[in-house]
């Protein structure tokens, strides 16, 4: 009896646990929404979050200079809640897709990039530091405003290029090889 009872057990537990193995997130490693994913975190940081010119404009004291010497008190409060919540947009999508590239390197990096163990441990320390700073910023830009920390943002943002370049690298199989390689070839074969 006791035996039937431990077989009923095991059994249960092996189908429970075949169940619940087959509603996980079907995300594989190396699954190509995973590669999509980084791709565009990359493009995103790179062209769109992390330019010195977007990142000095979001955080330039000398707006805020300019607007406290010329406008009443309502509009300079009104343009610092603006900036404060601009500033930990930027912090929120960098942390965001900073995410992304971390999910990539802990899942398929491994596949593709060949990376030494030693580059992935840096980068894994580059990526815990940088998450870290993030939340550090935010909480510091939401408790001071977007002029209270610049070394900090500058840091977050030099950490951040630091982490794409090295994506970069690690993504650049998808990344198409030149046209003209195959246009000369063809040009090549044709004449002769």
């Amino acid at each position: 009896m006791i035996q039937l009872i431990l077989f009923l057990f095991v059994g249960a537990l092996l189908f429970s646990s075949i169940f619940f193995l087959s509603r996980r997130n079907p995300r594989t490693e190396g699954s190509s929404k995973v590669l999509v994913e980084a791709r565009q975190a990359l493009n995103s940081l790179q062209s769109g979050l992390l330019p010195p010119e977007l990142v000095g404009r979001i955080f330039a004291r000398e707006d805020f200079e300019y607007v406290a010497n010329h406008t009443p008190k309502h509009v300079q409060e009104m343009f610092r809640k603006e900036r404060k919540r601009i500033a930990l947009a930027w912090v929120d999508q960098v942390r965001s897709e900073v995410v992304s590239l971390r999910r990539f390197h802990l899942g398929a990096a491994r596949f593709y990039a060949k990376l030494k163990f030693k580059t992935e441990m840096t980068l894994a320390f580059d990526f815990a530091a940088l998450l870290l700073t993030c939340r550090a910023l935010r909480a510091f830009l939401y408790m001071r405003g977007p002029y209270a920390a610049p070394r900090m943002v500058q840091t977050t943002a030099a950490a951040a290029a630091r982490l794409c370049d090295v994506s970069e690298k690690a993504l650049a199989f998808l990344t198409p090889s030149p046209l003209s390689t195959f246009a000369d070839r063809s040009a090549g074969t044709a004449q002769s």
